[in-house]
């Protein structure tokens, strides 16, 4: 795939998978959210469904698999519509739940249901793979359609690197948690809802007028 010693690979994987999940959007709030409300596993659990989604975007951009990438070309209107449509239910059902409640746990399936959802949002985001192209193409990563170690060991850091922004969005998070009073939660609550509804409006619009939704 490319000529640079496998160590300096996994070293731009790490900061490329940084770069691809640190700009705001719904699902930094969300992980925010879920971690002031449900405790840091939960916001870990939705970062790390979507460092999964990214690292799947990274392969295949990497390994050069173009016919999945003009499938989410040729769909990419569909999918943006399915993640305004999950953004748009979050937000209402943000906004009029009662006031939340602090969680001391969050059961296994709870965790799932953090992790698959925010894997299948990012997923609707097919502008992730164009995302990566053009960083790849920045970084100077070429592929030529072989799998190597090199390759595993771009995705592994571009894994990581995700990870590694997650993890503090949600230590920070968790930090602050332990001084929220119920009126402060009850605000973070509904601030957080109108964000992601407002997101959800800008995915239908940015849809409807077909250009490729922006989710990270």
């Amino acid at each position: 795939m490319i000529d640079l010693v496998p160590d300096w690979m996994f070293v731009k994987g790490l900061v490329i998978g940084f770069l691809i999940a640190a700009p705001v959007g719904p699902i930094n709030v969300l992980c925010v959210r879920r971690t002031l409300i449900h405790g840091r596993l939960a916001g870990l659990a939705s970062g790390l469904g979507a460092a999964a989604a990214d690292t799947m975007f990274g392969a295949i951009a990497a390994f050069g698999v173009l016919f999945i990438v003009d499938l989410f070309i040729a769909h990419h209107t569909e999918l943006g519509l399915a993640g305004a449509a999950f953004l748009l239910v979050v937000g209402v059902r943000t906004l009029v739940r009662p006031p939340p409640t602090l969680v001391t746990e969050r059961d296994p399936a709870g965790l799932i249901a953090d992790f698959t959802s925010t894997f299948l949002l990012t997923l609707t985001n097919p502008i992730t793979i164009f995302s990566f192209i053009g960083v790849y193409i920045a970084f100077g990563i070429k592929t030529d359609g072989r799998i190597d170690l090199n390759d595993w060991l771009l995705l592994l850091g571009v894994f990581l690197g995700s990870c590694t922004w997650w993890l503090l969005i949600t230590s920070a998070a968790a930090f602050y948690r332990t001084r929220f009073t119920n009126s402060g939660l009850k605000w973070a609550n509904r601030v957080a809802g109108i964000i992601i509804l407002g997101f959800a409006i800008f995915l239908f619009y940015e849809s409807f007028v077909g250009r490729s939704p922006v989710v990270g």
